[in-house]
């Protein structure tokens, strides 16, 4: 092997791409190998037979989620696939999953960061990839402690509030014609996100020309992150990007720099020059952390930008495209819209508009929430865990470094543990014991133990506050002579296939409740 690491690095010896493919072919070829004759020696869990040097990757079917669960019924609630150099575990079942992410949780309590992450967050400095730790419990706190603690998203809801009520205002202009609703969603959650984050930085036209550049951006950085990319399968080949991922989501990433760049500068000039005192985003707040941090753990300028980074990439997406699902699946159920709009009138009203002082108010909706994320998990196999050190699940030796792949979704979908799982149906949550803090393992749409979902609480306010007010503002019907498709497509976040497009009539009393 040294013979073949000098061949690659000689400057007298120039190798033709035919001599230098064959040589990476061999060296790879012969890394597989030696993994394959040492994990002999272990009781790892069953799986599909693959071929040489790839070994399952050339059969994996894009709908990851459908796929694995498929694989389950064959090889049961535990098995490995060989993926290039890599091994993956998959676990599709509640007492495996509680093995995992609560018996042996600080051992899993790490990531295999994939290439395009590392790209995307500073080299992994974020709180989804950094490894489990003093700096990750330091992220952890400042998001759940300081960011996202209910007080904090308490002080922020006015900035909710005129985002949601723009949009409502968007969708009143428009009745009658037929309106994307999931995309005009995500234009909702980036600008409340964005508001939130520097609301007090910026002005004007310039926040929701912002909104649309993120809008771009972000939806290349979540497709990304999902493809399949052979520099995380074989590492060996990372420094060669052969599918210019990496490069990709450089680009994509510099261009969110900028943006950071001009907004620390602009917070720094309006703190030095003494404005703003009051305002409440979270840039102020993170800029006095890092000049006041512990000095053991201290918040860098990167931390900075990679919380910045998580909050749009992370809260985005995921919960624009939960809602998207939640107005499908109840269009789909004139029932479900029904007792949804009749619960809305007894608590809201006709003659009044929907504040989040109501949510708590609303049970039926809360359990359409809770229904949609058991059909529909944004994350349809959380972010794959790693394990720091071998050990034992299930009776099978579980390799450090594996890639561990927990199918909620399917867990979700399980027919031994939920009755008639593919039917939409709220009422199964009514008297519900089931909610968001992971510590059922049938039910745990947010992940579980200590990497489970910082943003929860934002989450689960922006759904419902949104559900609420577009259910109460108006009715929904398909477009003439459309049918409604809820076919889900895969990727690290979980997507509606066909985008939704309804066209919304009018319920309120009064026209100038939609201004």
């Amino acid at each position: 092997m040294a013979l073949i690491s000098d061949l690659l690095h000689t400057k007298e010896l120039p190798l033709s791409p035919l001599t230098l493919l064959v040589l990476l072919i061999f060296t790879l070829s012969w890394y597989t190998w030696k993994k394959q004759r040492t994990s002999l020696l272990l009781l790892l869990p069953p799986g599909p037979r693959g071929v040489p040097l790839f070994g399952n990757l050339l059969s994996l079917d894009p709908e990851l989620h459908s796929y694995f669960a498929g694989l389950a019924q064959i090889h049961g609630p535990i098995f490995k696939l060989r993926l290039g150099y890599k091994l993956g575990i998959v676990v599709t079942s509640p007492s495996l999953t509680r093995e995992v992410l609560k018996d042996h949780d600080v051992t899993f309590a790490n990531r295999d960061v994939p290439e395009a992450g590392r790209a995307a967050t500073y080299g992994g400095s974020d709180i989804v990839w950094t490894p489990y730790g003093p700096e990750w419990r330091m992220l952890r706190k400042v998001c759940v402690i300081k960011m996202l603690s209910n007080t904090t998203l308490d002080s922020v809801y006015e900035l909710r509030r005129k985002q949601v009520r723009e949009t409502v205002g968007y969708f009143y202009r428009r009745v009658g014609s037929p309106v994307n609703i999931g995309e005009q969603m995500f234009l909702t959650v980036m600008n409340v996100i964005t508001n939130m984050m520097w609301g007090g930085t910026v002005e004007g036209e310039e926040r929701s020309s912002l909104g649309a550049d993120f809008k771009e951006v972000v939806s290349e950085m979540t497709e990304l992150l999902g493809k399949p990319n052979i520099s995380d399968f074989f590492p060996g080949l990372a420094r060669f990007d052969l599918q210019g991922i990496k490069k990709k989501m450089d680009g994509l990433a510099k261009r969110f720099d900028r943006i950071f760049d001009v907004m620390i500068n602009q917070r720094l000039k309006i703190d030095k020059e003494g404005g703003s005192k009051d305002s409440k985003d979270f840039l102020q707040f993170l800029l006095k952390l890092k000049d006041e941090g512990d000095s053991k753990t201290p918040m860098t300028t990167i931390h900075l930008k990679a919380l910045l980074m998580d909050m749009v990439v992370g809260g985005t997406d995921t919960t624009s495209n939960t809602i998207e699902f939640a107005m499908a699946e109840i269009m789909n159920k004139p029932e479900v819209m029904r007792k949804t709009q009749q619960e809305l009138e007894a608590v809201v009203g006709k003659d009044n508009i929907v504040e989040e002082s109501h949510i708590h108010k609303l049970p039926y909706l809360h359990a359409v929430m809770k229904e949609t994320l058991r059909l529909h998990p944004a994350l349809p196999l959380l972010v794959p865990h790693c394990p720091s050190e071998t050990c034992t699940v299930g009776g099978y030796t579980i390799p450090k470094g594996s890639r561990i792949f927990v199918n909620v979704w399917a867990i979700q979908r399980d027919p031994s543990i939920w009755e008639n799982p593919l039917n939409f149906d709220p009422e199964r949550f009514s008297n519900s014991k089931w909610d968001y803090s992971g510590n059922d393992f049938n039910y745990f749409p947010f992940g579980s133990g200590r990497r489970i979902c910082a943003g929860t609480a934002m989450a689960e306010r922006m759904v419902i506050y949104s559900l609420a007010t577009l259910l109460h503002s108006f009715d929904w019907n398909l477009p003439q002579g459309e049918t409604l498709d809820i076919t889900e497509k895969f990727g690290i976040v979980l997507k509606k296939k066909i985008p939704l497009v309804a066209v919304p009539t009018p319920r309120l009393s009064n026209p100038s409740m939609y201004e």
